[in-house]
């Protein structure tokens, strides 16, 4: 007869979601996980089957729990360019935030893991995937409101905010100065008025 198990998992993976956050997957000791968790290794190693499996259910679960919070302005059905303004300035406001340091456990994955295993780099690679698209939805959306001018190119305006919103991350983990980090926020919006039908016409 089998033990019932003496806690919750995703309990557990909100701890390792922080405890990695903070230190990143090779800053973080399995002792210091063992602690974190409040479990004995046995257990810790039953349910995930390693560091590594454990690092991977708590990508997983961040990006199911985390970013589709942060992430869910922009993937409303009606999203507009007041998304990704909005987006953008909370990032900034987190660069003074208690955010500051801590940045996004996948954007700090994507510089610290992804160019060294597999098992990152697919979950980092779906990460930025999905908010090109979650960009190109709210663009598609102000192109069709009249918001955004006919002519642009969705694709490439999508790509560069995507890569505007790691940086910006990046920034927020490096405990950059804030005023540099609402600045690219305010070049942001800046480009998206440069898209307007009335400021191309």
């Amino acid at each position: 007869m089998s033990m019932a198990k003496q806690y919750d998992r995703t309990e557990l993976l909100n701890r390792a979601v922080e405890l990695f956050r903070r230190q990143g997957f090779g800053g973080t000791r399995t002792a210091e996980l063992v602690a974190e968790l409040g479990v004995n290794r046995k257990s810790m190693y039953a349910e995930f089957g390693s560091k590594q499996g454990l690092f991977e259910a708590a990508l997983e679960h961040y990006g199911r729990v985390n970013l589709s919070r942060v992430l869910a302005p922009l993937e409303a059905p009606d999203a507009g360019p007041d998304a990704i303004r909005s987006t953008f300035a909370d990032y900034a406001s987190a660069s003074e935030g208690r955010f500051r340091g801590l940045g996004c456990l996948m954007c700090n994955t994507a510089v610290e893991r992804a160019a060294l295993d597999p098992g990152s780099g697919r979950y980092v690679a779906a990460y930025l995937e999905r908010l090109t698209r979650a960009f190109r939805h709210s663009l598609g959306n102000g192109q069709r409101a009249g918001e955004i001018d006919a002519s642009a190119d969705l694709d490439e305006m999508s790509a560069f905010l995507m890569t505007a919103l790691i940086g910006v991350a990046a920034c927020v983990r490096a405990e950059a100065p804030p005023e540099q980090v609402k600045a690219a926020s305010r070049m942001v919006s800046n480009m998206l008025d440069t898209h307007r039908p009335e400021a191309s016409g």
